[in-house]
């Protein structure tokens, strides 16, 4: 599941891979906590959370 977050993340939203790898490397996260956490550090928007929870509930 993390992997197809992942995928969603970098291809749908455009997330650099370099902002997912720091979180990843500083955190053991969840699917759920990885968006919680790109936020928090200011990675991506509200609204690109919004868009991620949405495609959590589909995975």
């Amino acid at each position: 599941m993390l992997k197809q977050l992942i995928i969603f993340l970098q291809e749908d939203l455009a997330i650099p891979s370099e902002s997912i790898n720091l979180v990843l490397r500083r955190h053991s996260l969840t699917p759920i906590q990885l968006p919680i956490i790109l936020w928090q550090y200011g990675l991506i928007t509200m609204q690109q959370l919004d868009l991620i929870f949405d495609r959590l509930e589909t995975l």
